[in-house]
């Protein structure tokens, strides 16, 4: 391991992954989410957990841990880690001198490659926010084999996509018969706001639909699968739940992707498990408007000038007020049958956009650093590598997941 100095202390330090200096390292931490992430680690991080803030402008980064002073005055001492995404090898050392590093800096097809390079290769544990599933497979295809080596835990899609939907798919199918076909369907209804940074990453996958399905093409060449048993997450056309008492749009997001991959990976959803995925809406013309509007922006994201227009409509970075913050919430509701039995759960908080999935990540950095964890190396799911313990976790922070009814 190469030293390595901070901005604080001056000490350089050398050792193995558990004499790291730090046990997080927030990557992005100046970013409207990143600073988020940083107060929430401010307020509910335990105190023994070393924990830094790292990003390309030190400066920023100084008026941060000013900002975080204000809720624990023991963060005026929190250290500072200088990296740019530009600079490798910045990456690489930030990464050798982390247990856990957590970052913020989107789209990741653009500016995340090289840390989650660096993270595999240095068996340091990974979590990102991303909702782009060309970025995932490619992450996949190239370092899956080297974090299993290594021991790192690479977790993509640690905020609102997908940690309601990976996990309240799990406590669905834990309230369900084991050993037998279960199906499960999601429904999603929400008054938040799309953060910048989700909004430039979903504009960038819309127009990049062959190079996506190359990427996913490629993982499935690479990627083995359960040979007794089968999980899948096919799209469906929209139609009326009468279950849930909603119009329901098939949304095209990673999230169904990634259900999948925990049900591929965990015996507990049976031998045979389907997912589906989708916005619930109450009215038929919200329906049909919601399917023109995600019909207009796909068309739209194919061209470059209309692309370029949309993107700065919603730059990332930017976001809400505190106050619109308050009022927003998500619901996620889930019904599953399997064995001759019928469930309705729910997953349900605040802002998803912004101020939960600062929470999510986190916690999903804290579950990593601080809890005793099924053994798992590589490019894993939220629910295959945490599970129960982050359910624990983000249920004692204030997201709800609850049995609604069962039949």
């Amino acid at each position: 391991m190469t030293s390595h100095q901070d901005e604080t202390s001056g000490n350089t330090t050398t050792g193995g992954k558990k004499d790291r200096p730090y046990d997080i390292v927030l990557f992005g931490a100046t970013g409207f989410v990143g600073v988020l992430t940083a107060e929430y680690l401010a307020a509910h991080a335990p105190k023994e957990v070393r924990w830094a803030l790292a990003g390309r402008d030190t400066a920023k980064l100084k008026r941060v841990r000013e900002r975080l002073a204000a809720i624990d005055p023991a963060c005026a001492e929190l250290p500072l880690v200088r990296a740019d995404v530009a600079d490798p090898e910045s990456l690489r050392e930030m990464a050798a001198h982390a247990r856990v590093v957590a970052t913020t800096v989107g789209p990741y097809l653009t500016y995340g490659q090289e840390l989650v390079a660096a993270c595999a290769e240095s068996g340091t544990d990974y979590v990102d926010l991303t909702g782009e599933p060309e970025f995932v497979d490619l992450m996949y295809v190239r370092h899956d084999a080297r974090a299993r080596e290594t021991g790192a835990r690479l977790v993509h899609s640690c905020g609102f996509d997908s940690v309601p939907h990976d996990l309240g798919a799990y406590f669905t199918v834990k309230q369900l018969p084991e050993g037998v076909p279960l199906r499960v369907d999601g429904f999603v209804r929400t008054n938040g706001q799309f953060s910048g940074g989700t909004f430039a990453s979903a504009l960038n996958q819309f127009g990049r639909g062959p190079q996506m399905m190359a990427a996913a093409k490629e993982r499935r060449r690479h990627e083995p699968r359960p040979a007794d048993r089968k999980a899948y997450a096919p799209p469906s056309p929209p139609r009326y739940a009468g279950e849930v008492g909603a119009w329901a749009l098939p949304l095209p997001t990673i999230d169904p992707q990634v259900v999948q991959r925990s049900a591929r990976a965990l015996d507990r959803y049976g031998p045979d498990f389907r997912y589906r995925h989708y916005a619930a809406v109450r009215t038929l013309p919200m329906a049909l408007g919601g399917t023109l509007a995600v019909g207009g922006l796909l068309a739209a994201a194919q061209l470059p000038p209309a692309r370029r227009w949309l993107s700065g409509r919603l730059k990332p970075g930017d976001g809400p007020s505190p106050q619109r913050r308050a009022k927003a919430w998500f619901s996620v509701r889930f019904v599953g049958e399997g064995g001759g039995k019928r469930v309705f759960t729910e997953v349900s908080g605040g802002d998803p956009g912004y101020d939960e999935t600062a929470k999510m990540l986190a916690e999903s950095a804290l579950c990593l650093a601080l809890d005793a964890l099924p053994p798992t190396a590589g490019q894993v799911t939220t629910a295959e590598a945490m599970g129960d313990a982050l359910l624990a976790r983000l249920d004692a922070a204030g997201l709800s997941f609850r049995v609604a009814s069962v039949r």
